[in-house]
């Protein structure tokens, strides 16, 4: 019998996969990981973590798994909160969930399910994995999850080889509505239990409350720039090499305040993040205002009218050399070389058409049609038909 150590987090998802696995014979345990206790930020009045360590234990004791829970709230704290401060400083939005993914879940609470005599890591991700053999050697393969709805693959873009050779996905084929029928149908705890908010692990969290906590407010200037604005008007780029033509597709506007009009104030440029529209708490305009910009160096933030603003629109994106990572290795480009590929910018964002440039310094990605609210700190991930191949942080 192989054992799989499952990541039970009192959730419906993590509940089921036990019980599935456990029908197909494997040896299971549950682990619960408890990712935070650090009393100096608080994050919520109540205490999640407490109510779904329970749940999680009752799962577990209703299907006859062994159970315990591992505390990894300093590499939590050091791997993930540490980094998004840090980000959230330099004025990047980072994605938590892909984060905790590979550098708790897949990493370290990996190592300890290995070290009690695991064959297998498993969780509640609606994915799937499967495998070829390429010049004689075994390769993985992320693949989207059966629930179009649900598809979560997008916060697996980090895992490598190695992680994904040792993970399972027991839910990866069914959609929301079969697990829950089945947890109901097994009187699991977790059958009507609402899906988890909030940081992966760790439960509801108000971000602006908890950067509040480590990050000073400062207030600063909220400036309008109008659509029509000069820096909007298209550049000939004739003579430009294929390099510097992406280049220009993908870097951002340099906005001064001179280039519109004070509208308001707020009490921190890294509190915000493009393409966001609440919390500017400025009234009286025709259209809602999105945020196009932060400086966090002066302490400013750039907004446009309506959702169709010029500023919010980009065609390209660039991808740091280290930051490119590949699930596919025997896939990489080598510089000078480029792939058709469908890629999102986001969670949940429908697909889209785009090609990868790879060259010495990194890679660009530029799409058949302009992306709103390309954000520095986020992942883009890029698929060939129902395969996750590989993603990087947009630069």
């Amino acid at each position: 019998m192989k054992r799989v150590v499952v990541g039970l987090s009192g959730g419906v998802d993590s509940s089921v996969a036990a019980y599935l696995l456990q029908q197909q014979g494997y040896e299971v345990i549950g682990l619960f990981m408890k990712n935070w206790h650090d009393d100096s930020v608080t994050i919520s009045n109540d205490c999640p973590w407490l109510e779904d360590s329970n749940d999680a234990l009752l799962v577990a004791e209703k299907l006859g798994i062994p159970f315990q829970t591992v505390d990894l709230s300093e590499e939590y704290k050091e791997k993930i909160v540490d980094y998004m401060f840090n980000e959230y400083e330099k004025g990047r939005t980072p994605n938590p969930d892909v984060l905790c993914n590979r550098e708790i879940k897949f990493d370290v609470f990996m190592k300890i399910a290995l070290s009690l005599g695991a064959d297998y890591v498993a969780t509640g991700h609606y994915c799937k994995k499967s495998e070829l053999e390429v010049n004689g050697e075994t390769v993985y393969q992320l693949l989207a999850g059966a629930d179009n709805n649900k598809d979560q693959s997008y916060f697996l873009c980090q895992l490598s080889q190695e992680q994904l050779s040792k993970s399972l996905f027991p839910i990866g084929e069914l959609t929301k509505p079969e697990v829950r029928e089945i947890a109901a149908e097994m009187e699991l705890v977790t059958a009507e239990k609402k899906d988890s908010q909030g940081l992966c692990f760790i439960g509801k969290v108000r971000l602006p409350e908890f950067l509040q906590q480590k990050l000073q407010t400062k207030e600063g200037l909220i400036i309008q720039i109008d659509k029509n604005n000069a820096v909007y008007n298209s550049v000939i780029n004739e003579g430009l090499s294929a390099e510097n033509t992406l280049a220009l597709a993908s870097n951002k506007i340099l906005y001064t305040p001179d280039m519109g009009k004070v509208v308001g104030k707020h009490q921190g440029a890294h509190y915000f993040t493009i393409g966001q529209r609440k919390g500017l708490n400025v009234g009286g305009t025709t259209d809602p205002l999105f945020i196009i910009a932060t400086d966090v160096t002066t302490n400013t933030i750039y907004t446009g009218l309506s959702s169709q603003h010029p500023g919010l629109f980009r065609k390209g994106l660039f991808i740091d050399k280290a930051e490119v990572h590949w699930i596919r290795t025997d896939m990489a480009l080598a510089n000078g070389e480029q792939m058709e590929v469908m890629a999102r910018i986001r969670y949940r964002q429908p697909l889209q058409k785009a090609i990868l440039h790879q060259f010495e310094n990194g890679m660009y990605v530029s799409f058949d049609e302009p992306q709103s609210a390309i954000t520095e700190g986020q992942f883009v991930v890029w698929h060939i038909g129902d395969e996750l191949v590989g993603s990087g942080v947009i630069s």
